[in-house]
């Protein structure tokens, strides 16, 4: 057990050395395996990495990426921003509330948390600075607008999580919408407070006013077709039509055929989508492989005994765990990027929660809301690397830190609700058929 209690510092160790996540997963897994298999070790990582890569279930995460890669490079991010901001530029921080809706229909169109933050940044940056919104504000309503690629499905995190947890990834994505809906209504009722509050120095008033009949025929030209697109992808997935591979190609196919309708395709964009479709899910699938190395290696070597001994000598009890497993999750946050978290927690704690009898989408659901909520947190807040390598020179660090504050609040209020009333996650997969 000694081995398996030194796994994770030398993990965090070569990490912070600045070595790739999946090396430093995997130099680990041979060191750690050496104690427990000699000479044997590689023939061990081998079927590890060999059970990993022919995982069908994560096969649905390439066709998410091509998905939100395509809508990303045809226009219809700029489409539906401008829709939104049409409809809801009035209220009061408009242009705020109009980017955390962007963000929700972009993330459940893309699934891919950064993607969502870039698109919506390089929108949003200009628009709301042209209005003298406070650049505090900007910078935490992108990062909470790009995070809702966790939180709502199709999430490639979702199809993670279920890949590595044995679980239904439509039950999984199902136990997300309505804990992703609160987390948003949230986010807009603090950004229609502030707004009245501390409204921006120049009010959205200024514009001219669109026609009704202009604006109806822009909504319906932009936000339509992508709305059908993701009644596609999640309602073929929730209603058992499609396994998670089917419905993905789905979603990918669909925005294909947008991307051609808007006029918007050629090859420049369709190698582009597959450049960065191919680069994102090998390093996706290069961790999984590596975490799975891990976590084998881990258990050899008797750290799932050492995590039983500790809950049990530590008299934490069934609450106690859960608190316990959750705030592992948002210390790992600092370190790792959400794959690594996922893939070393997940195969950790399933056994344990499934021993006490917990639901396991109810948990599922906690995990990816802390998850969410370590993509916000500074200092090692992945939302802030992204934003910070589009902001322009005069939106600093402590500014974007400030900023997603009242978000991370937001976001612990949501887990709140969520562990006080599991309903809200355990409704809706309980009346679907999921795969």
């Amino acid at each position: 057990m000694l081995v398996a209690g030194l796994m994770f510092p030398g993990l965090f160790a070569l990490v912070l050395a600045g070595i790739p996540i999946a090396f430093s997963l995997a130099i680990v897994a041979a060191g750690a395996g050496w104690f427990a298999f000699g000479p044997h070790i590689f023939n061990q990582l081998y079927g590890s990495f060999y059970s990993a890569a022919t995982n069908f279930i994560l096969s649905a995460i390439p066709m998410f990426i091509l998905m939100g890669a395509i809508l990303e490079r045809s226009g219809i991010a700029e489409r539906l921003f401008k829709t939104m901001q049409l409809w809801l530029g009035r209220l009061p921080g408009g242009l705020a509330v109009a980017t955390i809706a962007m963000g929700a229909v972009f993330a459940a169109a893309a699934g891919v948390v950064g993607a969502v933050e870039v698109m919506i940044g390089m929108m949003a940056i200009p628009a709301m600075q042209k209005y003298r919104y406070d650049n505090s504000l900007v910078a935490g309503t992108i990062c909470a607008g790009g995070s809702l690629g966790t939180m709502i499905p199709p999430s490639v995190i979702a199809v993670m999580y279920a890949s590595l947890a044995q679980l239904s990834v439509g039950e999984v994505l199902a136990g997300m919408v309505f804990p992703g809906l609160i987390m948003i209504a949230l986010f807009i009722g603090y950004l229609l407070i502030h707004g009245m509050v501390w409204p921006p120095e120049k009010i959205e008033d200024d514009e001219p006013v669109m026609p009704l009949g202009e604006k109806l025929r822009i909504t319906f030209s932009t936000l339509l077709p992508v709305v059908a697109l993701i009644v596609a992808v999640l309602g073929s997935l929730l209603a058992g039509i499609a396994s998670p591979t089917e419905a993905a190609s789905v979603g990918a196919i669909g925005a294909l055929i947008l991307c051609i309708a808007y006029g918007r395709f050629n090859l420049r964009v369709l190698r582009e989508s597959l450049a960065i479709t191919v680069r994102i899910s090998a390093m996706i699938l290069l961790i999984v492989a590596a975490g799975t190395m891990f976590m084998g290696v881990f258990a050899a070597n008797g750290g799932g005994m050492l995590i039983r001994s500790f809950i049990t000598s530590s008299g934490l009890g069934t609450v106690g765990m859960i608190v316990f497993f959750l705030v592992i999750v948002f210390v790992l946050g600092f370190v790792l990027d959400w794959t690594a978290n996922v893939l070393i927690c997940v195969p950790l704690f399933m056994p344990f929660i499934r021993s006490a009898g917990i639901d396991p989408i109810w948990f599922a659901t906690m995990v990816i809301i802390v998850i969410q909520t370590g993509y916000l947190t500074p200092p090692m807040a992945s939302s802030i690397f992204y934003l910070k390598s589009i902001a322009p020179p005069d939106m600093t660090y402590g500014q974007m830190c400030r900023g997603v504050v009242p978000f991370i609040i937001l976001q612990i209020l949501t887990l709140i609700l969520v562990a006080a009333f599991p309903v809200t996650a355990t409704w809706l997969p309980s009346k679907i058929v999921g795969f």
